[in-house]
């Protein structure tokens, strides 16, 4: 970091996912043990810029014990994008843009260069302030993995390995009990936690918001494999597929989000088969715990090289992972378009290869 360049922030945005702690101890240990510098944790994303005053410093020894630690220490908010607020005034709602007052609480609080771990949207804030002369430097975080320029995000291994196993436990009950269970996973746009969970747990049915499917391919599946003596089958569904019948994706319709998509394709194939067919939401289960192994190495990865990219004013940048390496690319070219399955890719044609199918054929 250039002369006079001391302090540095780090601030955590949008969902909560495993290995956020992991990634700040990196950064606080990396800047001041290598760098002697001060490094700031941001409180509740963006708005500790908005009041500073509820942000701190961090040190060696606040950072001690919190690599296995899922959450954040910093807090998070995915409903606080500083350029429409929501607030409340007067008991009317309103939305006002606090973009001057977090480049005010930057000066307040010193910051040289902010270190801001978060996905598309927490990162497409950062590019906008970036754009305001913020000195910006990213850290790809989203346990839908859904970020373009790097090979995997922070916090996906481990959601992958709480869905794995909850599709583990389903698969056992529904077959001691000759029932079709519908298992939604998150994923919104982007069906990757679908796709890894259903492979590895043995799904028979992968439903991806990237595939179009019918309940009938389904149904045809199902009784496929009751005719050939299989008296159960595991579906794993994406929160954010677009429901047969439906303009919209489940999540855009009016009402609760989480269970919309599987209950409606659970009730839509009670109609057709003669099983029992049960829901299993695990939501919030896949953001929450300890970080895989994976996950904190990454994290380590992530933060050492964020500080590095400070240190060298690698501004306007995000850190990623590509061909193994730690490496970094532009913001604004990682944030969008939100990286999607490949429905021909290599991973949906091995998919294919052991007889798993996703609705859109029989």
């Amino acid at each position: 970091m250039a002369e006079g360049k001391r302090t540095i922030g780090v601030v955590t945005g949008g969902g909560d996912c495993p290995g956020l702690n992991a990634a700040i101890r990196a950064i606080v240990l990396h800047a001041s043990l290598e760098y002697g510098w001060r490094v700031v944790g941001v409180a509740d994303g963006f708005d500790g810029l908005i009041w500073p005053e509820r942000s701190r410093e961090l040190t060696v020894e606040t950072v001690r014990g919190i690599l296995p630690q899922g959450g954040t220490i910093l807090g998070t908010t995915n409903r606080g994008d500083p350029f429409a607020y929501p607030v409340k005034e007067g008991g009317r709602a309103s939305v006002q843009d606090y973009s001057a007052r977090c480049l005010e609480g930057i000066q307040r609080l010193g910051i040289d260069a902010l270190i801001v771990i978060g996905g598309n949207g927490t990162l497409a804030i950062a590019h906008r302030f970036s754009q305001m002369g913020m000195k910006i430097v990213g850290v790809p975080k989203t346990i839908d993995n859904d970020l373009r320029c790097t090979e995997v995000t922070l916090g996906y291994d481990s959601a992958l390995h709480v869905a794995t196993d909850a599709s583990d436990r389903l698969r056992t009950t529904a077959e001691s009990h000759h029932r079709v269970m519908v298992m939604e996973v998150m994923g919104r746009d982007a069906g990757w936690i679908a796709l890894g969970a259903g492979i590895a747990g043995g799904a028979n049915v992968i439903l991806l918001p990237e595939i179009p499917f019918t309940i009938e391919n389904i149904c045809g599946m199902i009784r496929r494999r009751e005719a050939m003596g299989r008296r159960s089958s595991l579906i794993v569904v994406a929160e954010g597929v677009r429901l047969p019948g439906q303009e919209a994706r489940a999540q855009d319709v009016p009402g609760p989000l989480a269970g919309h998509a599987a209950n409606a394709i659970a009730s839509a194939l009670r109609e057709l088969v003669d099983q029992e067919v049960r829901v299993a939401v695990i939501g919030h289960l896949q953001r929450g715990g300890s970080p895989s192994p994976f996950d904190r190495v990454l994290a380590t990865r992530f933060g050492v090289g964020a500080v590095e990219l400070a240190a060298r004013e690698g501004y306007g940048r995000m850190v990623s992972l590509q061909g193994g390496k730690i490496e970094s690319a532009l913001i604004a070219e990682a944030i969008h378009p939100v990286r999607l399955v490949d429905p021909a890719g290599d991973v949906v044609r091995a998919a294919r290869a052991v007889g798993i199918t996703f609705g859109d054929r029989l």
